[in-house]
C-alpha cells in the first residue's frame, strides 16, 4: 500500500481525545482536521469516554490527570476491553518513573505537553495509523477466507506479510505449483500449511517431506515408495509420500537440497502426475497439490550445475517470498507476545510482559535465526524471568550462548 492509498483511508481510523481542558482538546482538534483524514471525538471525562469504550476507537490520547480518572486507570480499561486499541500519554507530567511505568503497561507513545504538541500528535497518529490501517487490511482478509481462522497461525501485520498473505489468496484458488523461499526460520512451513488448509483440498491430506532430514539413499523410496525385495532390507512394500498425499497437499520442504540424479525423476513427476515405485512397474496417477520451499538461490544453484535447469523453470509455477524476520519491524513484538503468552499457559506460568528496554533491544537484534531464534530466547526469558516484567537481564541472544 503506497502512502497515497494510506492517506486515502485515514477517515477510517478512529480516534478518541480524552483531555479535560477544552482549549487544548481544541488545539488537538485543528491540528488533526488540518490533516483531514480522522474521525475524531473529545471526551472531557473519563466516565464519559468508558461510555463510549464499546464503539471500538483504533487510537486513545489519554491526558494524566482528569477530574475522576488518571490516565493510568483508564489505561488499565481500555487493556482490558482490547489491548489492540493504541494508547498515546499527552501530560505535562516528566518524570522518568512514571513514563517508565506507563510503557510498561502498554502504552504506545508519551508526548509531553508544550508548544509543539500538536506537531508530535499529528506525527506520532501517522504512524500510528498505518499500522492499524494495515492491521484492519490482514482481517479483512482473513474475513474474505473460508475457514479463515486457519490462518491465525500467520502473526504479523508489516507491508511484506500483508503482501504473502495476498499471494496465499491468490494462490489457493487453483492448483498452481507453489515455491516458497526465505531464509532458515522465516516461517515458509506455517505458509505452506495456511495455503493448504483454506484451499479446497484443506479436508485432504497434508503431507510435509524435510529433504534435509531423509539420508539421500531413501529419498526414492520416502516419496515413490518401493515393492518387497527392491532392495536389502526392503521386506515389505511401502507407499511413499506421493501416494500418501493423495487428493491434498505434499510439501517439499527444502527442495534446493535434493540429490541431483534424484531431481530428474522429480521433474517426471511434476510434469506426467503419476509415480512409480521404486522395484515396481505400476504407475500410480496423482491428484496432488505441490508445495516446495527452499533457503537457497536456485538460480545460483543452476548457475554452479547442482541444481537442474529444467526442473528449475518448472518450479517457477508461483512465487511467496518470506522476508528475514529483521526486516519486519513491529511484527517481532507480535510474534514475542504471542510466544510468551503461549509458553506461558503451555506451561503453567503466570503471565508476563516485555519491559520497554527489552522491546527496543528486539527490534534493534538482527535476528540471523529469524523467527525460530526469536521463540527460543522468549522462552528462555520466559524462565529465567523470576516477576511479572521480563528485563534485558532475563535475555540471552544466540550469539551470547556458549
Amino acid at each position: 500500500m503506497n502512502n497515497n492509498d494510506m492517506q486515502s483511508d485515514f477517515s477510517r481510523v478512529k480516534i478518541f481525545i480524552v483531555e479535560d481542558d477544552l482549549l487544548v482538546a481544541e488545539l488537538y482538534q485543528e491540528s488533526l482536521h488540518n490533516d483531514g483524514f480522522y474521525n475524531i471525538a473529545v471526551f472531557r471525562n473519563g466516565t464519559d469516554f468508558l461510555s463510549q469504550l464499546h464503539e471500538n476507537p483504533d487510537i486513545v490520547t489519554l491526558d494524566f490527570h482528569l477530574p475522576d480518572y488518571t490516565g493510568m486507570e483508564l489505561l488499565e480499561q481500555i487493556k482490558k476491553y482490547n489491548p489492540l486499541i493504541a494508547t498515546i500519554f499527552i501530560s505535562s507530567q516528566e518524570d522518568v518513573s512514571v513514563v517508565v511505568d506507563a510503557y510498561k503497561k502498554g502504552i504506545n507513545d508519551y508526548i509531553i505537553k508544550n508548544r509543539r504538541t500538536g506537531v508530535e500528535l499529528v506525527n506520532t497518529l501517522k504512524i500510528l495509523s498505518q499500522s492499524v490501517l494495515l492491521r484492519n487490511e490482514v482481517e479483512r482478509l482473513r474475513e474474505q477466507l473460508v475457514e479463515r481462522y486457519r490462518y491465525s497461525s500467520v502473526i504479523g501485520d508489516s507491508p511484506a506479510v500483508l503482501h504473502a498473505l495476498r499471494l496465499l489468496q491468490k494462490a489457493e484458488k487453483s492448483n498452481i505449483l507453489t515455491l516458497i523461499t526465505g531464509e532458515t526460520g522465516t516461517g515458509k512451513d506455517v505458509f505452506a500449511k495456511a495455503l493448504h488448509f483454506n484451499s479446497d483440498r484443506k479436508k485432504k491430506p497434508f503431507v510435509a517431506v524435510n529433504i534435509t532430514a531423509i539420508p539421500d539413499e531413501l529419498v526414492e523410496s520416502e516419496l515413490f515408495g518401493h515393492e518387497k525385495g527392491a532392495f536389502t532390507g526392503a521386506t515389505s512394500s511401502r507407499i511413499g509420500k506421493f501416494e500418501e498425499a493423495n487428493g491434498g497437499s505434499i510439501f517439499l520442504d527444502e527442495i534446493g537440497d535434493m540429490n541431483f540424479n534424484l531431481q530428474t525423476k522429480l521433474l517426471c513427476v511434476l510434469q506426467d502426475r503419476k509415480i512409480t515405485k521404486l522395484g515396481g512397474n505400476k504407475e500410480i496417477k496423482l491428484d496432488v497439490r505441490i508445495i516446495a520451499a527452499t533457503n537457497k538461490n536456485l538460480g545460483q544453484k543452476v548457475k554452479e550445475k547442482t541444481f537442474r535447469d529444467d526442473l528449475y523453470y518448472r518450479l517457477q509455477g508461483f512465487f511467496i517470498h518470506l522476508p528475514p524476520l529483521k526486516e519486519r519491524g513491529n511484527d517481532i513484538i507480535l510474534l514475542a507476545n504471542y510466544f510468551l503468552t503461549e509458553f506461558a499457559k503451555n506451561n503453567n506460568l503466570r503471565a508476563k510482559k516485555f519491559d520497554a528496554p527489552v522491546v527496543k533491544k528486539m527490534l534493534e537484534y538482527k535476528w540471523p535465526g529469524n523467527i525460530r531464534e526469536l521463540k527460543s530466547l522468549v522462552e528462555r526469558a520466559a524462565l529465567m524471568c523470576d516477576s511479572e516484567i521480563i528485563t534485558e537481564g532475563d535475555l540471552i541472544f544466540s550469539d551470547n550462548i556458549v
